[in-house]
C-alpha cells in the first residue's frame, strides 16, 4: 500500500522538527536526514520500517532510529541471536 504525498510531507516535517531540536535520527544503523528517511519511505516497495525512541529520564527524545523490517530477515539477525547460531553455523 503507498502512503500519499500528505503523509510523506508530514512525516518530512516532524522529522525536520526533531532535527532542529539535535535529535540523532538513523536509519539502519546509519545517521540520516530528514529527506533521507522520507525518501526510504517513498521507495520502499515491500515490508516497513520500525521506529525506536531513546529516551533520557525526563522523558524527552534524544534519538530517533529507523529500522528495516523485512519478512525475510526479520528472524535471522537479533541482538539476541547472531544470524549464523539461528542458521546452525
Amino acid at each position: 500500500m503507498k502512503m500519499d504525498e500528505t503523509v510523506y510531507r508530514d512525516m518530512f516535517a516532524e522529522l525536520e522538527g526533531y532535527e532542529k531540536r539535535g535529535i540523532d535520527i538513523s536509519l539502519d544503523g546509519y545517521h540520516a536526514s530528514a529527506l533521507q528517511i522520507v525518501t526510504a519511505h517513498m521507495t520502499k516497495e515491500e515490508g516497513t520500517y520500525m521506529r525506536d525512541y531513546d529516551i533520557d529520564r525526563d522523558g524527552r527524545i534524544e534519538a530517533l532510529r529507523f529500522t528495516d523490517i523485512n519478512e525475510n530477515s526479520r528472524a535471522e539477525d537479533t541482538p539476541f541471536m547472531p544470524a549464523g547460531l539461528l542458521r546452525g553455523q
